[in-house]
């Protein structure tokens, strides 16, 4: 028997025999008493009794310990009560719209292992519970374009290091260097932000300041950097949500603070958008700033809508932002240099590892309950193995082994909680004399509660509009499960309550074929305009969420971006879905070549753009609208070439003169 099996059956037969018990043990209690300690000498319990209590703690099991008064020997309890899973509000269509999520994040989520064991613990006893999608469900898309195998593996090792606690080294590459070197951090937290993956942890290597790592910029393999079963403890003081949603101009030391007028018209945007990154005063947003680069180029992605007001410096940095564009997109565009073939570095030598899993212990813990609520009042129960094997994502080659190490969980002195056999396609499952001990479902582990918060961060606002539930009640219904957790390392779902409120809106008008009117801020237009379209599929392309339309006003598809959505009211008008329509963005979208030049290649690769031999990049990319790509590549300040087509090319050079004189900074002498 593995040592790993070992330790299940010892973990397993403590939780058991501590809640059989119902008083306070001491340690020789258990050493006497608990399957696998038994044969152990002094100081080798010592040592396992306690690696098995911190481990228990970090998976959600709540022991607890005190002094005996008279003899001063440590007691440890463990409360039935506090081990299984409280009594739910939840109703059936909420759990459904749970189950949804899963629907759509199967495939592209990290988490879904850890996600579907939490909702079968949630399901439990449910009669009639099903995982079949909502009808809403497959009008849905889900795009995360960060993830792929190779970053659910990293996400995978990341999350094993973060819950062990354990120091590991990788090499990594720092884009604004250009240095690829070897890092070694205590890694305390996994964070996904505006569509990209984070990790956030002490860099030992820098005095062990608290860093965001990117996820993608990892080369190679992640590696324990110690022997150690733990090695260190995450700062009581830390807390993630202080690295999440901050805009790129504040990222870094802070140094001033800019004044920037926004139309009246605009000012909602910014509101909803960036409010917790400034404040909005008689329709001028004042924000902090680290870098003037960095917000002079989301004031020209505004492209008119955003006004500089101070600094000074500010205001010249944009002018001569403006003149490089401007510049750049006058006469013959630059001739390219040859392409090479990129370097595959992203995960060379890398081990093939699998996404984020939920603990083995966790598993066997619900598979354990499932069994037993299984044989409900009787003695006895069959279950199809293919059932159990799809249920909890069990190898088919590995379910007899788990059926076997439950059957040695016991509580002592001989009496264990269910014996489980495999026969043939079926599961023959015996209750044992104690064995409802653990008929109920246990409570969620911190990493299943984890799955379930990156779950209602990716589509939150979904699984409310199928529960035709809000989803700050869901949020709070779920949060009762796992409560007891101290989450600081996982941060809280940053949805705003107007995008909510637009998905539940479009999922009726979809589901009950309406008409919408919409209030839409195009990029490029200084004010929003009235639109009815015809709805017909969401998508949750990270980290925005968009509706794909027929656009009646426009008489055209057309696909809107929530976000940027004023409003939006359901008419009383109907339509009959167009006959042979399916839509998809882009649909008649033209395509731009973009020369990226090389102080940001290296950030255009990877998005996918293609290498050049003199250190620029080329990128072929749909255009859907024209003010599109006239805001991005204002947005780059020049180090974006627009090379054809043509007509844009020169549209993108008059914009940016007509802008100098629009933003007031025409004028401004050029800075020797």
């Amino acid at each position: 028997m593995s040592h790993d099996t070992d330790k299940l059956i010892r973990q397993l037969s403590l939780v058991a025999y501590l809640m059989a018990e119902r008083r306070p043990l001491t340690a020789r209690d258990v050493k006497s008493n608990v399957e696998g300690y038994s044969e152990m000498s002094d100081e080798a319990f010592a040592r396992r009794f306690y690696s098995d209590r911190a481990e228990l703690l970090a998976l959600g099991v709540p022991l607890q310990s005190q002094r005996d008064e008279f003899t001063g020997e440590e007691l440890y309890t463990l409360r039935s009560e506090n081990y299984f899973l409280p009594k739910l509000d939840l109703k059936d269509d909420e759990l459904a719209a749970l189950q949804t999520a899963l629907y759509l994040l199967e495939g592209k989520f990290a988490y879904a292992e850890p996600l579907r064991l939490a909702l079968q613990n949630l399901a439990l006893g449910r009669p009639g519970f099903t995982d079949a999608a909502t009808e809403n469900a497959v009008r849905v898309e889900v795009s995360d374009p960060d993830y792929s195998t190779e970053m659910s593996g990293r996400l995978g090792k990341l999350e094993a290091a973060i819950s062990k606690q354990r120091t590991i080294k990788f090499s990594y590459y720092s884009i604004a260097r250009n240095k690829e070197r070897e890092r070694t951090i205590n890694p305390y937290a996994l964070l996904p932000d505006r569509g990209v993956w984070y990790v956030v942890g002490a860099d030992l290597d820098d005095g062990r300041q608290v860093k965001t790592f990117r996820v993608s910029r990892i080369r190679g393999d992640i590696r324990f950097a110690t022997r150690r079963e733990r090695d260190f403890r995450v700062p009581a003081d830390f807390r993630i949500d202080e690295f999440v949603g901050r805009p790129p101009w504040q990222i870094g030391d802070i140094v001033g603070e800019a004044r920037i007028e926004v139309g009246h018209d605009t000012a909602w945007w910014v509101e909803r958008t960036w409010g917790e990154a400034g404040r909005l005063e008689d329709d001028v947003f004042m924000t902090e700033y680290s870098s003037l680069e960095q917000l002079a180029s989301w004031i020209l992605r505004q492209d008119g809508r955003a006004i500089p007001l101070e600094p000074d410096e500010l205001r010249h940095v944009v002018k001569e932002s403006l003149a490089l564009v401007a510049e750049r997109h006058s006469g013959d565009a630059p001739k390219l240099a040859r392409e090479i073939t990129a370097t595959a570095t992203d995960g060379a030598g890398e081990r093939p590892a699998g996404p984020v899993v939920p603990e083995r212990f966790a598993v066997l813990q619900s598979l354990l309950a499932y069994l037993l609520a299984a044989c409900g009042e009787g003695r006895d129960a069959s279950i199809p193995a293919r059932e159990l094997i799809e249920r909890f994502s069990i190898p088919e080659e590995e379910l007899e082994e788990h059926l076997q190490l439950l059957n040695l969980v016991n509580f002592g002195g001989g009496c264990y909680t269910v014996y489980a056999e495999l026969d043939g396609d079926t599961v023959r499952v015996d209750k044992e004399l104690y064995g409802d001990t653990f008929r109920l479902p246990p409570r969620l582990t911190p990493l299943e509660a984890r799955a379930i918060r990156l779950a209602l961060e990716f589509v939150g606002p979904m699984i409310a509009a199928d529960a035709h539930t809000p989803l700050d009640r869901v949020r709070r219904k779920l949060e009762e499960t796992f409560g007891q957790f101290d989450l600081t390392q996982t941060p809280q779902p940053h949805v705003g309550s107007e995008v909510e409120r637009l998905v539940a809106t479009f999922t009726e008008a979809i589901r009950d074929r309406r008409l919408v009117e919409v209030e839409y801020q195009k990029e490029g237009e200084q004010t929003w305009s009235k639109r009815l379209v015809e709805p017909y599929s969401l998508e949750r392309k990270l980290p925005n969420w968009q509706v794909h339309t027929w656009d009646r006003t426009r008489d055209a598809e057309r696909s809107f971006r929530l976000d940027r959505m004023r409003n939006a009211r359901i008419t009383e008008e109907t339509y009959e879905p167009r006959l042979g329509f399916e839509p998809r963005g882009l649909r008649d979208a033209r395509t731009a070549k973009v020369l990226y030049t090389k102080p940001i290649a290296r950030w255009a690769l990877e998005r996918r753009a293609r290498p050049l031999k003199d250190g620029t990049a080329l990128a072929e990319m749909p255009v859907g609208s024209p003010e599109w790509l006239v805001g991005e590549t204002l947005f780059y300040r020049g180090e974006a070439i627009v090379l054809e087509p043509e007509d844009l090319r020169a549209r993108i050079a008059q914009r940016a003169k007509e802008l100098a004189t629009e933003l007031g900074v025409a004028r401004l002498r050029v800075r020797s």
